[in-house]
């Protein structure tokens, strides 16, 4: 846990970026969840921490070492002595709002945050509706510790006067994710909002607009326009699930549009296997109508997949017959090349924008 690999935590120019996980473990609340990486891919000894599991409905959150917990403070004054800022993703095996982690162990969180000033802390979170519940109880328990200037901070964030180092961030998995909880994400005072969507199951319109009763002066505005920032990849992992290229586009297009910093982390385990001769750009077969497929689908297809325009997996030749009944095509053939050859370009072009100044709530 220090210096990280995370694209968008080191930023577009390459910058020094720390994860820190304050604790360790969480339990499913998202189909985003199913193959969590740091619950699959994580060495035993970090799913077991002290003797219990880690993750799971009934399982024990495991706190970190006070080792771990000094490191935040030498990275804010290593920032303030290059009068540089840098990030900090926190918690990459957790959740920051976990209801079933001791409130004072977020007390002491929130602490380690205040006397940072010196790095931004990305706080990402699948349960942005507890954030209202946590501060508060956080801040009484801050006052029943003595803990006079925390409580003071806290108190400015509740009236929404949120701290300049604190970036909020909700997990999006598909659109019914966007509509429940980018609202609960906007409930929260921050001086950056942004959503990850990582792993991204399915196609997200984020033109929606805002009800009036979920921020201050949201009212008429479109989603994405009071976000700072969106982050898209797609899922790793032994039993990840493809990412379609076209709910990619569709995000970038949204953002170019909205004028929204846009990052494009990974495309994950399935990708292309076609490439253009003239230039060697990635490209995507689609299928345009059932005859295209017909005719192409030996050479094309050759132990990969085809997914509707909607994402669903075709199988058979009935598949195809229901998606020419359904005008689902066109039809995108993809394959299992692995995240590594994957890569992270999108139709050729690196996306690695990150916000500089939050935005004003319209």
């Amino acid at each position: 846990m220090a210096e990280t690999v995370i694209e968008w935590v080191r930023g577009s120019a390459g910058d020094l970026g720390y994860t820190f996980n304050p604790w360790i473990g969480c339990e499913h609340v998202s189909r985003a969840c199913d193959h969590c990486y740091a619950e699959f891919d994580a060495p035993a000894r970090v799913r077991r921490a002290k003797g219990h599991e880690t993750w799971g409905p009934h399982a024990k959150r495991s706190r970190t070492s006070e080792a771990n917990w000094r490191l935040p403070l030498r990275w804010s004054r290593r920032a303030a002595s290059k009068a540089i800022r840098q990030r900090v993703f926190c918690a990459s095996q957790a959740d920051w709002l976990d209801n079933k982690v001791p409130i004072e162990w977020l007390v002491d969180l929130l602490d380690l945050i205040r006397r940072t000033e010196h790095l931004d802390w990305l706080l990402l979170s699948k349960r942005a509706g507890n954030w209202a519940r946590r501060i508060e109880e956080a801040r009484l328990r801050s006052v029943d510790q003595g803990r006079a200037e925390l409580a003071e901070w806290l108190a400015n964030w509740q009236a929404d006067e949120p701290p300049k180092n604190v970036w909020l961030g909700a997990t999006i998995a598909d659109q019914e994710e966007a509509d429940r909880d980018i609202v609960k994400l906007l409930r929260c005072p921050a001086a950056v909002r942004f959503v990850s969507m990582e792993p991204l199951l399915g196609a997200v319109d984020l033109r929606g607009y805002c009800p009036s009763s979920a921020i201050l002066g949201g009212g008429g505005a479109r989603l994405i326009d009071l976000l700072d920032w969106v982050i898209v990849g797609g899922e790793s992992g032994r039993y990840a699930r493809p990412c379609h290229p076209d709910w990619v586009r569709s995000l970038r297009d949204q953002c170019a549009e909205a004028h929204v910093p846009f990052f494009f982390k990974q495309w994950g385990e399935w990708h292309t296997a076609a490439y253009r001769v003239t230039d060697g750009v990635a490209i995507f077969r689609q299928f345009t109508d059932y005859q295209h497929w017909v005719a192409k689908a030996p050479s094309w297809v050759r132990g990969g997949i085809c997914l509707d325009k909607y994402g669903r997996e075709l199988r058979i030749g009935a598949d195809f017959m229901r998606a020419r009944d359904e005008c689902s095509f066109p039809v995108t053939v993809m394959h299992r090349v692995g995240k590594a050859a994957a890569g992270r370009l999108l139709d050729g072009v690196l996306h690695e924008a990150s916000p500089s100044v939050a935005k004003e709530a319209c």
